[in-house]
């Protein structure tokens, strides 16, 4: 059995990320040689990620960068929010944005494909956890803007017809911390117009009353429902006392479309009973 030193075992380490133990087991099994290691570390990082590829991941950050009128957002999931705070989870989700701006292949598997998902991979088997990358989008117009908030986790690209930049950035802002629905009222889907007046109908001061009376209460209920939820509607975040519509058109812009993305929506999580989770494994 080959001598493993702790100048071999350094290399490996700066070579591969990962831990000490990790990296003196792969050559102790490999007898001392670096390349064979760095291959049986690189095959089980793929069983790793196998493993853990089902596991929820609803964490993350959010990635958004605007260049020559065109903008890009990519979400990079972890497990936890500890992971997605490491700096090798924010240097992979910053590889992961430079090749969408490189390709805006907006595909995840093709955007994924050959060394990014080997450095996924990798990631998956350095922190333990499952990562995914998903909801690539590439918005041209012809002024786009965006704005990330503080935390990574929720951001905006607006379109606009004219202005710029920094008024597309704004009116993403105010998109960001006031979450519309729509551009316009009549952008709105039918479906959850409909759905918005079975629940008027069902409210208490509804019941008894003559049904010319309901119409008209209801009438007025859903134009507040459509004014609250479409952004030209909505008060301007850093001026109430104008709208997001008069705001642009003030700056002889029509809000094409905006794209608001918020780390983890739409990703189903299994509550965990850790008690029994630990329970089970000490039972083997």
């Amino acid at each position: 059995m080959a001598n493993i030193s702790a100048a071999m075992v350094k290399e490996l380490r700066e070579r591969t990320g990962l831990g000490m133990m990790e990296c003196k087991k792969a050559l102790a099994a490999n007898d001392g040689d670096i390349e064979k290691a760095i291959e049986d570390l690189r095959k089980n990082s793929g069983l790793k990620a196998a493993k853990k590829a089902d596991r929820a991941a609803a964490e993350g950050k959010l990635r958004i960068e605007v260049q020559n009128g065109v903008a890009f957002v990519v979400e990079v999931n972890s497990e936890t929010d500890f992971a997605a705070g490491d700096s090798n989870f924010g240097a992979f989700a910053d590889s992961v944005l430079a090749k969408l701006v490189a390709t805006k292949e907006t595909d995840v598997a093709k955007l994924m494909e050959g060394e990014l998902e080997e450095a996924r991979m990798a990631l998956v088997q350095k922190i333990g956890e499952n990562i995914t990358v998903r909801r690539p989008a590439v918005i041209e117009a012809p002024v786009v803007g965006a704005y990330l908030h503080s935390n990574g986790k929720v951001g905006c690209i607006v379109a606009l017809t004219a202005g710029d930049e920094e008024l597309a950035k704004d009116i993403a802002m105010h998109v960001t911390a006031s979450s519309p629905r729509v551009v316009r009222p009549e952008d709105m889907p039918a479906d959850v117009v409909e759905k918005e007046k079975d629940i008027i109908k069902a409210q208490p001061d509804m019941e008894g009353k003559p049904a010319e009376i309901v119409e008209k209460m209801m009438g007025g209920r859903i134009n507040k429902f459509l004014k609250e939820n479409s952004l030209v509607e909505q008060p301007f975040v850093k001026n109430p006392d104008v709208t997001v519509g008069k705001l642009a058109k003030d700056a002889g812009a029509e809000i094409i479309n905006f794209l608001r993305l918020e780390v983890g929506e739409g990703i189903e999580i299994e509550k965990v009973d850790f008690a029994a989770e630990v329970a089970a494994q000490l039972k083997g």
